[in-house]
């Protein structure tokens, strides 16, 4: 199936299925645990559930973080590659969330999106996806 706007998203199963919930679990199970049978156990089990669900969303953000700067590299080569150079020094002023909704463009439209993107300011991700005709599929996401 060709990647598009509607199908775009991309779980990671390990993380979204597994890891998150059985992290969820533990952490509401220590929460029951301390009202149940208050304990200075209870209460250290608690607080490492607690920090081990905080652990993964911070090696989550890490990781969309470490992609993010990626693509805005990639972006940056197509752009200088595809734009006029009015453009060019334009697009330097673009946001990561910009950058990172224009990658879905191909090459024969980036050039116009991105000039609409600047002018009427457009910054909701959602927005730009939507714009896109002519979609390039990004399967390598983490």
């Amino acid at each position: 199936m060709a990647q598009n706007f509607k199908n775009h998203t991309r779980f990671f199963p390990l993380f979204h299925f597994v890891v998150v919930p059985l992290l969820l679990f533990n952490l509401i199970w220590s929460i029951f645990r301390v009202v149940r049978s208050y304990s200075a156990e209870s209460v250290v089990s608690l607080v490492l559930a607690f920090t081990l669900v905080l652990l993964a969303l911070a090696a989550r953000l890490m990781a969309l973080t470490v992609q993010d700067r990626l693509i805005r590299l990639e972006m940056r080569l197509r752009f200088a590659r595809l734009l006029p150079p009015d453009l060019q020094a334009r697009a330097n002023d673009l946001t990561v969330g910009q950058f990172v909704s224009l990658r879905f463009a191909g090459d024969e439209e980036l050039p116009a999106l991105t000039r609409k993107v600047i002018a009427d300011n457009l910054t909701d991700r959602k927005a730009i996806k939507q714009l896109v005709k002519n979609w390039q599929a990004d399967l390598l996401r983490a």
